[in-house]
């Protein structure tokens, strides 16, 4: 398995947890980090012993989003890398259930991997935020496709476009996640929801995932198309004025 020591992977019966263990970088997910990710994934999909993902945060911050010192690389060099793709692509292919757990910053991709997930549960505090265009980018990880199949176009412009932050409720009542659970509360029912999960028959379950979801050869389509935008904005003045400003913002 692919390690980083930023990326936590448990075992817990028939669940295989999926800890970011960032928290001085509110979790932001590095190269090396998605590498991890998407190793631990392929191998619990191989393993009829695992039969569901989970995603866990840090209290107070599931995830800022990318790096953003490797997105100034990406910018620099012209060169994406292909850790973020291939686990994206990870992502729409899984056949197992996956389960979400939310405390505090939620931002990015932050956001945008619970729109693969099956069930996400959130803390009141909870923000989701996507500001992709205001650092002039474009969405990314499928979400141009799901997130308006499952807020309707509106909402979902208001999150991808607009960058409009959302709270807890409004991710509850736009769809992006399933329930809202206290601070105490959040991994014990995360866990909770992921074991009930597995000990369901898996072949029935995975066939309902399936039925229920956006067919995985569609669903990759759309994110090789967000990513091929996403570079070429990546190397743009747009960004490189956008990002500068952020930088600055971040030193002052």
């Amino acid at each position: 398995m692919t390690s980083d020591p930023h990326i936590q992977v448990a075992r817990e019966g028939a669940v295989q947890s999926i800890r970011f263990d960032r928290a001085d970088k509110k979790n932001a997910i590095t190269r090396s980090m998605y590498a991890a990710m998407t190793s631990a994934l392929h191998e619990a999909e191989a393993d009829d012993a695992m039969r569901a993902h989970l995603f866990l945060g840090q209290p107070g911050v599931f995830s800022s989003g990318n790096d953003v010192q490797d997105f100034m690389a990406f910018a620099m060099s012209g060169e994406m890398g292909t850790e973020v793709l291939e686990f994206l692509h990870t992502l729409a292919r899984l056949t197992k259930p996956v389960v979400s757990a939310v405390d505090g910053l939620a931002i990015g991709i932050g956001t945008t991997i619970h729109m693969h997930c099956d069930l996400t549960f959130a803390t009141p505090r909870s923000l989701f935020k996507t500001p992709f265009v205001d650092l002039a980018l474009v969405p990314e990880a499928g979400s141009s496709l799901l997130a308006p199949a499952s807020m309707s176009h509106q909402r979902a412009f208001a999150m991808l476009a607009m960058g409009e932050d959302f709270s807890a409720q409004d991710a509850v009542d736009a769809g992006l996640i399933y329930k809202l659970v206290e601070e105490s509360d959040l991994e014990a029912k995360a866990m909770a929801a992921a074991s009930a999960l597995a000990e369901k028959p898996p072949v029935a379950l995975s066939i309902a995932k399936r039925l229920m979801k956006a067919a995985p050869d569609t669903l990759i389509e759309r994110i090789d198309e967000e990513a091929t935008h996403f570079a070429t904005q990546l190397k743009s003045d747009e960004a490189k004025a956008a990002f500068m400003q952020f930088m600055a913002r971040k030193k002052g």
